[in-house]
């Protein structure tokens, strides 16, 4: 029984420093780390609402795991045949069967009510300032940029031994999907030879690009800095080895990174068109 109890008073203590962030604060950053726990840190609503979410599930689970646990604990103690050999044969009790109905129902209109908003939130997007379009290749990403000249660029994962310092393994990209801080960004989605998704863990960002579709989110990035994604579908032999990097950056600096862009593009020495994107390596 002070096991029970003291594991009670462990678990409600575990689920208190996780909320905290005493536990998670070294591993919360915009990319994975060795030994991580939790999210990575968010920098859009999205993500801020799906963390509170996800926190307010925990406590639910919590306190109902340590409730059933003490419940287990008194009746393996006080109900068993040496401490009670004469059995109640009591068959019906109606205020406890009322009470074990109603009681899990309120708790799932509880979780129902903030899952629906979120879902809702997430689903239907709101005024986008800008429009970006991701298509997923094996095994590389296209981005495109309609608002803005019509830019598009391709986006492979840079091999280990060209790797930069800083630069992940496996997340760092050459080219990089750049959009402005403090924007709503509506991304279109699809892809063009099998089901990939597009997924931005610190965004709360993950949608299936599917071929012959057009899929949609959005996000609002509300720092600079880097961001880590991955293709969240197996999609064939290289589906370990197509990161998302995007590159939040200011106004100022989108509207220069713009204007180089569309320059380099009709000077004919920008980056790589969609159409001019290099055969996937099948090795």
């Amino acid at each position: 029984m002070r096991f029970l109890i003291g594991f009670s008073f462990f678990a409600i203590a575990l689920a208190g420093g996780y909320f905290d962030g005493g536990i998670v604060a070294a591993a919360l950053a915009n990319q994975p780390h060795d030994g991580g726990l939790g999210f990575q840190s968010s920098a859009a609503p999205i993500m801020d609402d799906l963390v509170a979410f996800h926190t307010f599930l925990l406590w639910i689970i919590t306190i109902i795991v340590v409730f059933v646990t003490l419940l287990l604990g008194i009746v393996a103690w006080r109900f068993n045949r040496k401490r009670n050999p004469n059995p109640s044969r009591t068959t019906h009790n109606t205020l406890l069967e009322v009470a074990w109905t109603v009681v899990p129902v309120m708790i799932l209109v509880v979780i129902a009510i903030p899952s629906f908003r979120l879902l809702y939130k997430q689903i239907v997007l709101p005024e986008a300032e800008m429009t970006v379009k991701a298509v997923g290749y094996q095994w590389y990403w296209g981005y495109e940029y309609p608002d803005h000249g019509d830019i598009s660029v391709i986006s492979n994962m840079i091999p280990d031994d060209q790797l930069q310092p800083g630069q992940p393994r496996l997340l760092a990209a050459d080219y990089d999907l750049v959009v402005p801080v403090d924007t709503t960004v509506r991304v279109i989605v699809t892809a063009s030879d099998v089901i990939h998704a597009f997924a931005v863990p610190s965004f709360g960002v993950k949608i299936d690009a599917i071929p012959g579709r057009l899929n949609e989110t959005w996000f609002r990035a509300d720092r600079t800095g880097m961001f880590y994604g991955q293709c969240s579908e197996l999609c064939g032999t290289r589906h370990a080895f197509m990161p998302i990097s995007v590159k939040v950056v200011t106004k100022e600096e989108f509207g220069e990174w713009v204007a180089r862009e569309q320059q380099a593009a009709l000077g004919g020495d920008g980056k790589l068109k969609l159409a001019e994107a290099p055969a996937a390596d099948a090795r």
